[in-house]
């Protein structure tokens, strides 16, 4: 990637008359930057993010997944996005409405999830200016988590913390803290890298990246996030770009910082990827959605893709080998071994799925299985 292309995330705000400053993204009137210890170049130790053993930790998976990267490279690999600790801040208390009461556009982009029954969507034109929101989803507190430069949502368990924005990236990718542990977790990889639970991973909950009027539509009873956050941001914009239509820093091959590993692909291409144990895979989106079916493996194991229309999306299942998968004519319903199933449940193991560009997913996992 030729570096001459490749701007400061400040300087990128800066230009299109945004200014990262205490009035914009939240930097702090203090100047607080987050920057590491000195004494032991191994760990970040961010000022402001207090370590604490005995404090509430998020819940933690039983497995650990693949990541070919140590902790130590990933450690060094953190640099600056600008705002210091918090200084993007976290919504943590959130305020929602019902469907009925939003004026919000049909083809808006917003993150959903439905957890014991509860459905909600958080609109991706609140979540760029704050990136976490710690919320509570069915009784189950849940931390909902959006990072714009590598085009990634996803949900975790947060027990009896929250989660906050260290300020630092990796691979463009925001690292969060938990305020429990004072914990470091790059947001794709989701696991620690820092602090009292190093080597542990998050507890992961599916989220779905869809349209406003495909998620209501789906579940009518849906909850949205409101613009009542407590702070003033100008959530009728995208500081990066745009979705819809679809313009800036989403769609050039533009990046702000350097990433991992350098791919062959447009690094803003969306992939849906999944990471179990023994490795990585990724399918192409664009290419999912107009198949309806792909399949791949991870270390001699099937796993299998399937498109989910309703709300422009999939979902990857762990195949056993005899296993058939078949979609009808229609491309909306499927069959494995003779028997029906709606994409979103087929009578498979399913992985924790989730969009993400190209770039991102390849610098992270570069020896991932890629199906394009």
């Amino acid at each position: 990637m030729d570096n001459t292309r490749r701007q400061s995330r400040r300087s990128v705000l800066a230009a299109i008359g945004l200014a990262a400053t205490a009035g914009c993204l939240g930097v702090r009137s203090d100047g607080q930057q987050g920057a590491g210890s000195d004494t032991d170049p191994k760990y970040l130790n961010i000022g402001g993010i207090e370590q604490n053993p005995d404090g509430p930790a998020p819940p933690t998976a039983a497995q650990v997944r693949h990541l070919p990267h140590s902790l130590n490279d990933l450690r060094a690999a953190a640099q600056s996005g600008g705002p210091g600790v918090d200084g993007i801040p976290a919504i943590d208390e959130p305020q929602f409405h019902g469907a009925e009461d939003s004026r919000r556009s049909g083809e808006a982009p917003v993150f959903g999830i439905v957890h014991n029954g509860e459905a909600k969507a958080y609109p991706q034109l609140i979540l760029v200016w704050h990136e976490i929101a710690n919320d509570t989803i069915g009784g189950d507190p849940i931390a909902i988590t959006y990072c714009p430069l590598t085009g990634t949502a996803q949900a975790f368990d947060r027990g009896e913390t929250t989660f906050g924005v260290s300020g630092r990236l990796i691979n463009s990718n925001l690292l969060m803290y938990d305020r429990g542990t004072g914990s470091l977790w790059p947001q794709i990889t989701a696991q620690a890298i820092e602090g009292p639970l190093e080597g542990e991973q998050l507890a992961e909950k599916q989220l779905i990246w869809t349209t406003w009027d495909k998620w209501r539509t789906a579940h009518p009873d849906t909850k949205i996030l409101t613009e009542d956050t407590g702070y003033q941001r100008r959530y009728g914009n995208d500081p990066y770009g745009s979705y819809l239509p679809p313009r800036g820093y989403y769609t050039n091959d533009n990046l702000m910082f350097e990433p991992l590993a350098e791919g062959n692909e447009h690094p803003k291409e969306v992939v849906i990827g999944t990471r179990t144990a023994d490795g990585a895979i990724a399918f192409n989106k664009e290419r999912l959605l107009s198949e309806g079916i792909l399949t791949g493996e991870i270390d001699g194991t099937t796993y299998t893709a399937v498109a989910d229309g309703r709300f422009e999306t999939g979902y990857i299942y762990e195949t056993p080998d005899g296993t058939a998968v078949t979609m009808d004519s229609h491309g909306e319903a499927y069959r494995v071994d003779g028997e029906d199933a709606t994409p979103d449940a087929l009578p498979l193991d399913r992985e924790i799925g989730f969009d993400a560009m190209h770039f991102a997913w390849h610098g992270y996992y570069p020896d991932t299985e890629y199906v394009n």
